[in-house]
């Protein structure tokens, strides 16, 4: 266990270290001047020479790079641009929404698809199936900004249960600043769950059909027996590689469900970053969100050694 633990940590800081070449790169080459958009078309080339020094702009890219890459293992991510302020303190305010808001959503997703894909794959072909099974499909194809636009008008404007958008905040309480991330984590988690929905009945059914279940159902286990006690914990594999891969996303592509309520989180913050050029927030905010990809990547293989012991002990 310790061998594969090491090896997959390894694989992480290599990953780490290739996305942040590939993050600073990108950002270098994207057309457009910082130093223009803060002052405007009509500004001295004097005075952009000068702001472009203090920003740090005329320095050799290794060498930014290397300041940049080398203050995010500090806990530094530079000063912003636009705001002049530390980017470390803009995330950590911004996080304070996204975060609970990509837990509260990816909570519901799993509450909502693990039951409901094993409720369809024990009812195989039968009406039941098929109704979650048309129902999932609808919520696949569904934009999740539908549901939220929906959710406000029913539960804002007419039944005024929710406020139509904005987040309370956490110092008036952790009711009502969950409260105001109730219908944003609905409107994330509804698309989500039906994804997940369906990839735990294709699991599931995929390992009913194994030949260790009906052997398992030769020894005198029942068909229930043998779906709670061998099949679902098999089946989990390629469900926490979905699990996974939707935490990343709730917590980096809720940037249109934090505009349709006005939520001040990460995905606002990048959108507000790129139209004012202000690539340091920018790269700095990506190069989080690929850590955050990157480590829960990881955890899930961490988890998949503790459900497969053929991970285990493998070298």
């Amino acid at each position: 266990m310790l061998h594969y633990v090491l090896k997959r940590l390894l694989s992480l800081v290599v990953s780490l270290f290739v996305a942040s070449i590939v993050i600073f790169a990108v950002i270098e080459v994207m057309p457009g001047d910082p130093a223009q958009v803060m002052l405007g078309v009509n500004a001295q080339e004097d005075t952009l020479a000068a702001l472009r020094e203090e920003l740090g702009m005329t320095e050799a890219p290794v060498t930014r790079y290397l300041q940049w890459a080398g203050g995010l293992l500090q806990g530094d991510f530079g000063i912003s641009y636009s705001y002049r302020i530390p980017v470390a303190e803009m995330i950590s305010d911004r996080l304070q929404v996204s975060l609970p808001l990509a837990l509260f959503a990816l909570s519901l997703t799993v509450a909502i698809a693990i039951p409901v894909g094993v409720w369809a794959a024990s009812r195989r072909g039968s009406a039941v199936d098929l109704g979650v099974m048309g129902v999932t499909q609808l919520g696949v194809a569904l934009p999740n900004f539908w549901f939220a636009m929906l959710m406000v008008l029913v539960f804002s404007v007419n039944l005024r249960w929710f406020s139509a958008g904005g987040f309370a905040g956490w110092d008036e309480g952790f009711f009502a600043a969950m409260k105001s991330l109730t219908l944003p984590a609905i409107a994330l988690a509804l698309p989500q769950a039906s994804i997940l929905a369906r990839v735990m009945r294709s699991a599931l059914l995929d390992t009913l059909a194994e030949d260790f279940i009906r052997t398992a159902r030769a020894k005198g286990l029942t068909r229930r027996q043998a779906l709670w006690r061998h099949a679902l914990r098999n089946a989990m594999i390629p469900v926490l590689t979905i699990i996974g891969l939707q935490f990343s996303f709730l917590l980096a592509g809720g940037i249109i469900i934090e505009n349709v309520f006005y939520l001040p989180g990460l995905g606002r913050l990048i959108f507000q970053a790129i139209s004012a050029r202000d690539l340091i927030v920018v790269e700095s905010v990506v190069m989080l969100l690929v850590f955050a990809v990157i480590l829960v990547n990881f955890l899930v293989e961490v988890a998949y050694a503790l459900i497969d012991p053929r991970l285990r002990n493998a070298r």
